[in-house]
């Protein structure tokens, strides 16, 4: 965003983000994904009406360009993306609220487009994925690690000992997130609570959760990945990996309000061991789908078909 918002686009952001985001937990999953620092969220009254939190947010982020701007451009550009207002449609005159909601969005496009490089925001993104596979590329040393890491995974695949194979792909990815300079921590126990590590990224920290098992991973196994990232600080996510996915119907379920989690799989983990695409990208791309649409589960082969 070139300029700050003006007064006209500071009312269109919050009437769009009040008629996008229907239920308060929605909006702060929506939130939570966008802002640089998502522990601000917890200084406002979420017990309030959704407008005024919704007024009160924008009114902070505004407040502080400084700080915020970048915040700001992001909210911006993630809701001017919405396309699809699909998830309004079962409430009660689900019709019109489509419809208002989308008009919202068009309102907010018309206001910010004109200060707002989108193409711009775009290219950036890239051009930081690009460099991230090109220092990759470059950097022998890391490509060795990354080549011993991988050799390491591949003899995990023929293992038929579950436990061992479960603790050593716990290593693996310790080992994965210190490559990548993402500070990691090991597996450790809280309050009863057993939880496979932990890393930074951005400002953001990171519960890592895994699982190696024939079944799908299913709705209940989320709920409690979830109930312990719902725990911690405003400003945790959670990143759960299951080598042989997940359910449909558990995706469904956990995403339809609000989720603080991102789902990576099989396929994912061997984009980033096989070099095609940096771990860091990889997450990055995950957390930026998810504020956009809801969808906590965008897969690399989905991210690779999706650009053709």
């Amino acid at each position: 965003m070139a300029k700050q918002l003006s007064p006209a686009g500071i009312m269109a952001l919050k009437e769009a983000l009040c008629s996008v985001y229907w239920y308060k937990s929605e909006l702060r999953g929506f939130l939570q994904l966008c802002l640089s620092n998502p522990g601000i969220l917890s200084k406002f009254n979420w017990e309030n009406y959704k407008r005024q939190i919704a007024s009160d947010i924008v009114d902070h982020l505004v407040a502080n360009p400084v700080i915020h701007l970048g915040d700001l451009t992001k909210i911006c550009y993630e809701i001017c993306k919405i396309k699809d207002f699909s998830h309004l449609r079962p409430l009660d005159d689900g019709t019109q609220k489509v419809e208002k909601a989308r008009s919202a969005v068009n309102q907010l496009k018309q206001l910010v487009e004109p200060h707002q490089d989108f193409k711009k925001e775009q290219d950036d993104i890239k051009l930081r994925q690009d460099a991230a596979a090109k220092k990759l590329r470059e950097n022998a040393a890391v490509r060795q690690k990354l080549e011993a890491i991988n050799t390491r995974y591949m003899a995990l695949v023929s293992s038929d000992n579950a436990q061992s194979r479960g603790f050593e792909l716990e290593r693996v990815m310790y080992e994965l997130f210190e490559l990548f300079d993402l500070d990691p921590k090991a597996s450790f126990k809280n309050l009863g609570e057993q939880v496979d590590g932990a890393f930074s990224l951005e400002g953001t920290e990171y519960l890592f959760e895994a699982k190696w098992q024939k079944e799908l991973v299913n709705k209940a196994d989320l709920v409690i990945f979830s109930d312990k990232v719902k725990t911690k600080l405003e400003n945790t996510l959670g990143i759960f990996l299951s080598i042989n996915g997940f359910s449909s119907d558990g995706v469904s379920a956990h995403q339809a309000g609000g989720s603080s989690i991102l789902l990576l799989d099989g396929g994912d983990l061997m984009a980033v061991l096989e070099e095609r695409i940096d771990f860091t990208s990889l997450l990055l791309r995950k957390k930026r789908h998810a504020a956009q649409t809801g969808n906590i589960y965008l897969s690399y082969y989905q991210m690779v078909t999706s650009a053709k």
